[in-house]
């Protein structure tokens, strides 16, 4: 074992490691591995049943899933004192696995880096803390949390605080450069933004915001939920992701101060922004993957008054309301929510972002305008299409954009098309109490 490596295991008290890969929707997995087997974790892999875990695309008679640590990823767990967690890559009898999403978005990567290119992402995870009470219901944590409008407010943030600080504290402990934290629009709800990185950076501390953020709420007696939409008439999680792309000199490619519209963008980013517009209908199954997801990409419905969710198909300079805004000399795709697979979100962007630069694809004009306030003959006028209205759809798009299938990897794409075939399926013989209470006594 490198001696940096036992020092730094000997320093920290380390005698654990977590390794830890994704399934398919992006949940962490892991095995608990001694630290005296890091480096076998490194160079063998440690072995899991790839039948046991979501999206791997495997049978009970399959090969073993190899999860290869990852060095540069090695971080304590602050929240778990002896504890420190390697991302893994997964291969099968090894050769890397193509329904792993990881490998998926690193060979995405390699396509930039074959330019080039580094794509670079800031990602805004908003997430929701509740009390779990001894009949199963959930409440907003802090019960004062009651504003019609609470977003920013200070006593939210302040009540909330013992947490927000814990979590934080965790992630400054791991080197993450958190700038802000705030209350959102819905009660009990959050977001904590931290400096940006290159994309398999951004994914690996995205899973890691997830796992810190769950373990800290549980440890303190509160559920921290990702869900995209845990109610119906507060505005959901999202999770906007910010992209630009630098070359091997460090200079942002997508900025430009000539650009005539004024948004700062360059004709490559112009043309990355045109093949996320071209391919948003099948983008979207991947970022709102689930079937909360789409009670959250609708217009209206927040007892706030604001939604911040977009559900037209088109860009905007600084404009909330539209798919993508334009800060300037970047791109932010507000589309994901907070319960997507980053890995997986990230590789889908890329493979759309490269082919609309390929095919050298037109943005169109800019939506400048409150796209909420307008109506539906309005925006047909516009020419503005809208994001797909149930995961069923979304994933009908997906499966229909052949291009965007093949170049992301057929293998993971298959496979889940498939499990959200059945996640619909499921929620559609649910019968919920909202059909019991309309229904029962309706006849």
């Amino acid at each position: 074992m490198p001696s940096n490596i036992e020092k730094f295991l000997s320093d920290n008290n380390v005698k654990y490691i977590l390794a830890q890969f994704v399934d398919i929707h992006g949940t962490a997995k892991t095995k608990s591995v001694p630290a005296k087997c890091l480096l076998d974790v490194v160079e063998k892999g440690a072995g899991f049943a790839g039948f046991a875990v979501w999206g791997l695309g495997m049978e009970p008679n399959g090969p073993d899933f190899m999860a290869r640590g990852d060095l540069d990823t090695l971080t304590l767990v602050p929240w778990q004192p002896g504890y420190a967690r390697l991302v893994c890559d997964g291969f099968v009898n090894e050769e890397p696995y193509p329904y792993d999403s990881r490998v998926v978005l690193k060979r995405q990567l390699q396509l930039l880096a074959d330019r080039g290119w580094t794509l670079n992402t800031g990602l805004e995870p908003e997430f929701s803390l509740f009390t779990r009470h001894q009949d199963g219901n959930l409440s907003v944590v802090d019960e004062t949390d009651v504003l019609d409008k609470p977003c920013y407010d200070y006593k939210g943030l302040s009540r909330s605080r013992e947490f927000l600080e814990n979590l934080v504290e965790s992630l400054q402990e791991v080197d993450f450069d958190v700038y802000q934290i705030d209350h959102e629009d819905a009660n009990g709800q959050f977001e904590i933004n931290y400096t940006y990185s290159d994309a398999l950076t951004s994914a690996d501390r995205f899973t890691f915001v997830r796992m810190a953020a769950g373990e800290i709420a549980n440890q303190m007696g509160m559920v921290c939920s990702f869900m995209p939409k845990p109610a119906s008439d507060r505005t959901g999680n999202g999770m906007h992701f910010h992209l630009s792309i630098t070359d091997r000199d460090g200079n942002n490619i997508f900025e430009d101060d000539s650009d005539p519209q004024g948004m700062g963008l360059s004709k490559v980013a112009y043309h990355f922004l045109a093949g996320l517009l071209h391919h948003a209908k099948a983008l979207c199954a991947i970022s709102a993957p689930t079937v909360n997801s789409y009670k959250r990409l609708v217009v209206g419905g927040s007892a706030s008054g604001a939604t911040w969710a977009p559900a037209y198909i088109c860009y905007g300079d600084n404009n909330r309301s539209a798919m993508v805004r334009i800060p300037y000399g970047r791109l932010e795709f507000r589309l994901p929510d907070s319960g997507c697979n980053p890995y997986l979100v990230h590789a889908a962007l890329i493979a759309a972002g490269l082919d609309g630069i390929e095919r050298q694809l037109d943005a169109g004009d800019p939506q400048n305008i409150n796209l909420y306030a307008l109506t539906a003959d309005e925006r047909a006028a516009r020419g503005i299409d809208i994001l797909p209205q149930s995961l069923n759809e979304a994933v009908d798009a997906l499966e229909a954009d052949t291009i965007l299938c093949e170049k992301i990897g057929s293998e993971i794409i298959s496979e889940f098309i498939k499990i959200k075939r059945d996640e619909w399926i499921d929620y559609n013989r649910h019968v919920s109490d909202w059909e019991r209470n309309r229904y029962v006594e309706f006849f």
